[in-house]
């Protein structure tokens, strides 16, 4: 038998490049300009204050979506990201960004080199997020500011079950199902829980979070009535946190 150096970080950084292409397709990943986009932007300056071209990681920056707002609200921007393909993306749409190949977890950048990190829909693919909060808390400045936007979308009730009856299997969701048994909120990622491990890395000031009814409105017009009721349902937060 042929040893194998590939583990769980390979397979969510492969699965996420094969995404790439489609992803801005997916209703709730591309932000649409207007409505939506103003959304969004009253959560970040609700939770980070004017940008005053502070220097703000994008973490996962997939496509440049956050990346592009964080832009347009007057952020140094750096995008960061484990697949190629989503960066290739991202710097066509913004091409006087620097985005990063690099892990989440690990990223390796000099340490106090930003004023602000924030990510979108990261914390479900986290291998082991109390060394990935203490790897950002190293990468702040003294009083630099995280803003986390995450959910649970494993934990199902009644609701849930009837908004998102089950499917057939495809190969992409064989994937995501295997991918997630392994990451370590393969529970669901509860905004308790996350909050716990992102104080434990030497936080404060940490706040949750759970109104993002604006952005859940703006995105319904594409969403459709049953995905709409179903975002709506699940445990969606933004969680805010100060480094001392």
């Amino acid at each position: 038998m042929v040893a194998s150096n590939r583990d769980i970080r390979d397979e969510i950084k492969e699965y996420w490049s094969d995404r790439a292409a489609t992803f801005d397709q997916d209703p709730g990943h591309r932000i649409q300009d207007g409505p939506e986009m103003r959304a969004w932007r009253g959560l970040f300056t609700r939770h980070l204050g004017p940008a005053q071209g502070r220097r703000l990681l994008d973490l996962a920056s997939g496509t440049g979506e956050i990346a592009r707002l964080c832009c347009d609200m007057g952020f140094n921007v750096t995008g960061l990201d484990w697949a190629e393909p989503m960066l290739a993306l991202a710097r066509t749409k913004l091409p006087d960004v620097t985005f990063i190949q690099a892990d989440a977890e690990r990223t390796m950048l000099p340490t106090a080199s930003f004023d602000v990190i924030v990510t979108r829909h990261l914390i479900w693919t986290l291998v082991d997020p109390a060394a990935a909060f203490t790897e950002w808390h190293r990468l702040l400045v003294p009083g630099g500011q995280l803003v986390v936007v995450d959910g649970d979308f494993v934990s199902r009730n009644c609701w849930t079950r009837w908004l998102s009856p089950a499917k057939a299997p495809t190969p992409s969701t064989t994937r995501h199902q295997s991918i997630l048994r392994r990451v370590h909120f393969s529970d669901g990622a509860r905004s308790d829980a996350v909050a716990d491990l992102i104080r434990d890395a030497g936080f404060e000031k940490i706040g949750i979070d759970t109104n993002l009814s604006a952005i859940h409105l703006a995105q319904a017009r594409q969403l459709g009535w049953r995905k709409a009721l179903l975002r709506q349902s699940e445990h969606r937060y933004a969680i805010a946190a100060r480094k001392p």
